[in-house]
């Protein structure tokens, strides 16, 4: 493994290529390989970070796949992939800036969300305009960082942005064990909100064992438990009529990820079942920034907000990182290990 940066070192003594996933087609996780690719460099309003760590988010194996087609029409790339190198999470410390950039400097510990960036976490450089990054949580590895941008940022605007969450409202989190849904748990539990949970039946204990008592093993039991003001789907397989009867007079829905039937249900017809039956449907569209990221590095300094990270894989077994999400074996997130930092001294969260 690479040696870490350190600012002193001089233009000629750093690297012009470095390790990468990436992929030339489109598929499951045997299109990724570890490749030597050019090093990029940074625009004048980008950050170079060297990466520390990255993590593994549905979104990444949805464009490994080129699936649903929605995503090739978005990304580009109808029959081969425009983006080479996945990873919309990451992690690292600053290797140089452009020179528009002001906020950051080299040596500083930073993460950020790569979803509207154009992706490349799963690589030992990638160049991220600056207003995708926040300084890193003080009171968290590399790796714990890592997990949380795109998932908690998700979690944190289906809550608050889009679902307006109050205090002392019941709020559901279908698929609470899952990325988003558990930093949902812990985001609502910090918003004041009194909070259940439905995952599936063989991660429920694991789930409790975080702190959360009424966690419940199907929708069924989940619905039974309601009313619920607030119903956040992070794993909507279900129609939204399902969750009606679960919800308030006035309670709203926020459908944040699941099936392609699902996301075409309300985007397509949310406005029709809203005036129907009155409840809010809505969809999130998450949209990375500054604002957002230092909230959530606010409520993880804080303790209020802590990465459940399942499992650690090195880089070149991305491939067997992806598998074990897409087969739903992970509580939690799972964290790519790129360089080790001599510097870092703080524990893994």
């Amino acid at each position: 493994m690479a040696p870490a940066f350190t600012p002193s070192q001089s233009r000629t003594e750093q690297p012009v290529t470095m390790r990468a996933i990436a992929q030339t087609r489109y598929g499951g996780p045997d299109v990724l390989s570890l490749q030597t690719v050019p090093k990029p460099s940074p625009a004048a309003d980008q950050v170079l970070v060297r990466v520390y760590a990255t993590s593994v988010h549905a979104g990444d194996w949805h464009l490994m796949r080129g699936t649903p087609w929605l995503v090739r029409l978005i990304y580009g790339g109808l029959f081969t992939p425009k983006i080479q190198i996945l990873g919309s999470n990451m992690t690292g410390r600053v290797a140089a800036v452009g020179t528009a950039v002001t906020e950051f400097q080299p040596g500083d510990a930073v993460y950020g969300d790569l979803s509207e960036s154009g992706f490349g976490g799963f690589a030992e450089y990638v160049c991220v305009p600056a207003a995708s990054l926040a300084l890193k949580p003080v009171n968290l590895g590399f790796e714990a960082a890592a997990t949380v941008p795109v998932s908690a940022l998700a979690a944190l605007q289906g809550l608050q942005t889009v679902g307006q969450v109050q205090p002392g409202q019941r709020v559901l989190i279908n698929g609470a064990a899952g990325g988003v849904g558990s930093f949902a748990l812990q985001i609502a539990a910090a918003l004041g909100a009194e909070v259940a949970g439905v995952c599936n039946a063989a991660k429920v204990e694991q789930v409790r064992s975080h702190g959360y008592d009424r966690i419940f093993a199907s929708g069924e039991a989940a619905i039974a438990d309601g009313p619920y003001d607030l119903i956040l789907d992070t794993a909507a397989y279900r129609s939204v009529f399902d969750w009606l009867p679960a919800l308030t007079p006035s309670g709203t829905y926020v459908l944040v990820g699941g099936s392609t039937a699902r996301f075409f249900q309300v985007m397509l017809l949310g406005s029709a079942i809203a005036k129907w039956t009155g409840h809010p449907i809505k969809g999130l569209v998450s949209e990375p920034n500054p604002e957002d990221l230092q909230r959530l590095t606010d409520l993880v300094e804080a303790g209020q907000v802590v990465p459940w990270v399942d499992r650690t894989y090195p880089l070149a077994e991305t491939p067997a990182a992806i598998r074990a999400l897409e087969a739903r074996q992970i509580c939690g997130k799972v964290a790519i290990a790129v360089h080790n930092d001599p510097a870092e001294t703080t524990p893994l969260t």
